[in-house]
């Protein structure tokens, strides 16, 4: 059986994950003291420009399940919608702020669209 031509969506979806995990481990080590933020700012940048080359990978493929991949895309993105606004919400009751927040809630917010992307990813490859 031979398999399509596919990018390799989940191998750059789970580094950008990995660098999102990194950065906050590392934000994570210095609360509640001040926190030098250019790592996690290398990190998090990294971490985007990952999720655009796996965006633009994945949208040059022709043929490909996108009715099923954007039906289950939509499901799970309300889903992680929900968790990065509980674990935001979770962040600012816990009276953080300034850069660190901002950083943070930059790096939830790529989680909350990559994961339903490899979601969606896995699920529709295999239509």
């Amino acid at each position: 059986m031979s398999e399509r031509a596919l990018p390799p969506v989940t191998q750059l979806g789970i580094t950008s994950l990995a660098l999102i995990v990194a950065g906050g481990i590392y934000l994570a080590a210095y609360l509640p003291r001040q926190v030098p933020l250019l790592p996690a700012e290398m990190l998090l940048a990294a971490s985007v420009l990952l999720l655009a080359v796996n965006l633009l990978a994945l949208s040059r493929v022709k043929t490909f399940a996108w009715t099923c991949f954007f039906e289950v895309a939509k499901w799970a993105l309300l889903a992680y919608v929900v968790l990065a606004g509980l674990i935001e919400f979770a962040l600012v009751r816990d009276g953080l702020s300034g850069g660190t927040l901002v950083i943070l809630t930059l790096s939830i917010a790529v989680y909350a669209v990559h994961v339903p992307i490899l979601i969606a990813f896995t699920v529709a490859r295999y239509q």
